[in-house]
């Protein structure tokens, strides 16, 4: 855990991070990585076994954020060309080290990104890891999970009670890695000062709502502090999955 500090034209970013096992998991497959500096955020949640999953995940984090490395020094490629290629870069380490190794096969993981530039914000996503933005006490879901529950549930053909009992609900629909290739939700927004930006696993939300999370956020201290509490509310509620917090904060300048 830490906090890091940018200076942009318009806002500074800090973030703090935290990953826990849970209390039912023998390992964590669950990985994260950020560099203020370059402005960039991943929170993954590997697949496929305790040494594939975790593997998976920790070569998507060290991809995005070697692809990423040195942007804030004048690197001329625009996003999200760059966020793509990343996600490109990621899918293709962790796909091509499956082939290699049989043990491996099948291997992947979900990916959540948040890349900044000044005001300028973008999310990327596959799978089912989460950006959440809480903003003026309100807490807003950015991305849309790539999996089966939540497909039924946006087509209208399953509702949301449902697809929380569902034993299909761990199905995903888009990994990195599992395929050759792999196309990224991305979204594009304006970071306000004040904007509370949270990544995490699914082991977060599988165990607390929405509401529960806007909760904890809104109750404000340091991002640290935060981490902390989201990760011990999820453990009370069962922490049957690996959880993954990292947040990203907004602030004016001065």
């Amino acid at each position: 855990m830490g906090v890091s500090l940018l200076a942009t034209a318009v806002v500074n970013y800090t973030a703090a991070a935290i990953t826990d096992r849970g209390r039912k998991r023998p390992s964590n497959e669950d990985a994260f990585g950020y560099s203020v500096e370059d402005g960039v955020f991943a929170v993954c949640d590997g697949m496929g076994g305790a040494a594939a999953g975790e593997i998976a995940s920790s070569l998507a984090v060290d991809e995005v954020l070697r692809l990423f490395d040195g942007r804030s020094a004048g690197m001329a490629t625009p996003m999200p060309q760059l966020a793509e290629g990343a996600i490109t870069a990621a899918n293709e380490a962790i796909h091509s080290r499956a082939q290699r190794n049989y043990r491996l096969s099948g291997m992947g993981t979900t990916l959540v990104v948040l890349v900044v530039e000044e005001s300028h914000v973008w999310v990327l996503n596959v799978g089912d890891s989460r950006c959440y933005r809480l903003r003026d006490h309100k807490l807003e879901q950015l991305t849309l999970d790539h999996s089966l529950v939540e497909e039924q549930v946006r087509l209208g053909r399953m509702t949301p009670s449902e697809a929380l009992r569902s034993p299909l609900r761990n199905v995903i629909t888009r990994a990195l890695g599992t395929q050759c290739h792999v196309t990224p939700d991305i979204f594009e927004l304006q970071a306000e000062p004040g904007d509370l930006f949270l990544l995490c696993s699914d082991g977060l939300t599988r165990e607390l709502t929405d509401a529960s999370i806007e909760g904890l956020l809104d109750a404000g201290g340091s991002l640290d502090d935060l981490c902390v509490s989201l990760t011990k509310a999820a453990n009370k509620a069962g922490g049957h999955d690996n959880i993954t917090c990292l947040l990203v904060r907004a602030e004016g300048e001065g």
